[in-house]
């Protein structure tokens, strides 16, 4: 059985404590959720599952309080889902294996994040006398030194590669040109008085150029401006069977053409992303002619536009998260929506292509079909 992409709505990004500080991850999920429906001519009762991706929450099942928050039937069972930055692509993933396997006949599937309203985390202590010990990250590996922050990753696949900070910092400057150029209404839900991208901005040589390193050396290191900011968003999917997309007499939609997950060295998570996207790749009988690339640093993103061959106009064409922001959980999800409403400019049969990286050493990709 096919599974097919119907809609695809989306927040605006918000960078953290910015315009969504107050909105707790269920009221960013359910205005997206009423635009889902309204624009598939769905009813809530038809509904079988959501799952979205979320992994800073720190427990319980946001997709549920989601769902809920939204009115969707009590009957309508939820999952979260957390392999970090790939979650709300993989949530689109296990949604179409479902759908495919004919378990379900219509699942909204994306991602939810809030780095302003998530858990603050910290460690039980193992005595009565000791006192919790706050962390910012669980570990991603058993190892402690095979388990690096993907901002050392990036940083030192920029070295390795001879990527010069320049460079990064002039694809940084065209993620937002791309993002400023570019018309996202038809994709966005106004939420919390915001009706677009928040970070986005023209930037320039001259001011990237001024910013201090974060990471890396002075010939090949990493600035803000090459690194996408902690952000909060919510991304979602409608994801159908062929009989629903028939029965609602849908005129325009993404079939689910393959998706593949992958695992890697998790000392070595920079290249999660070609790593998932090589094997649909080598398996299809056509080339992507729209590609949406997680951005979470410039020169992750510029590397696997090299390895995977893919033509650089072709990819992000909206911008990126350099441009947006990286809400972890929804940010997958946000490459599936972006695509989705690139791909409508498109012939009938092109394909497209979603991907993206995690910590851990996880990659996850889809390969879409306009039909």
């Amino acid at each position: 059985m096919d599974a097919f992409i119907i809609a695809a709505r989306r927040t605006p990004v918000a960078p953290r404590n910015g315009a969504f500080r107050n909105i707790e991850i269920a009221g960013l999920a359910t205005p997206v959720i009423h635009a889902l429906l309204s624009d598939a001519g769905l009813r809530a009762q038809d509904v079988d599952d959501v799952i979205l991706g979320n992994a800073l929450y720190a427990g319980g099942n946001p997709a549920r309080l989601a769902s809920l928050a939204a009115g969707l039937p009590l009957g309508v069972p939820a999952m979260s889902i957390d392999t970090q930055c790939c979650a709300g692509l993989d949530a689109i993933a296990l949604a179409t294996s479902r759908i495919r396997a004919g378990e379900a006949h219509a699942i909204i599937a994306g991602g939810i994040e809030s780095y302003s309203r998530s858990p603050l985390r910290m460690r039980r202590p193992h005595d009565d006398g000791e006192m919790g010990k706050p962390y910012d990250r669980p570990p991603f590996s058993p190892w402690p030194d095979r388990d690096p922050d993907l901002i050392e990753a990036a940083a030192r696949l920029a070295r390795t590669s001879g990527l010069g900070r320049a460079a990064q910092e002039l694809f940084a400057i065209e993620s937002h040109a791309k993002a400023m150029a570019s018309d996202h209404r038809a994709e966005l839900v106004m939420v919390g008085g915001l009706e677009s991208d928040a970070f986005k901005r023209r930037l320039s040589a001259p001011v990237c150029a001024r910013l201090p390193l974060i990471m890396g050396d002075d010939a090949c290191g990493l600035t803000a401006a090459t690194i996408a900011v902690e952000a909060d968003a919510a991304a979602m999917t409608l994801v159908v069977s062929r009989e629903v997309l028939t029965r609602l007499r849908i005129r325009y939609a993404l079939r689910v053409h393959g998706t593949r997950r992958v695992g890697l060295d998790p000392a070595q998570p920079a290249t999660g992303a070609q790593a998932a996207a090589q094997p649909l790749l080598a398996n299809a009988d056509r080339t992507p002619v729209v590609a949406e690339l997680m951005e979470s640093f410039a020169s992750q993103s510029m590397v696997a536009i090299q390895d995977l061959g893919l033509i650089a106009a072709s990819v992000n064409r909206g911008g990126g998260a350099l441009s947006r922001g990286h809400p972890i959980g929804a940010s997958g999800g946000i490459l599936a929506v972006r695509l989705f409403h690139e791909m409508r400019s498109e012939s009938l049969g092109a394909i497209g292509l979603a991907a993206i990286a995690a910590a851990g050493g996880l990659g996850s990709a889809a390969l879409f079909e306009r039909v």
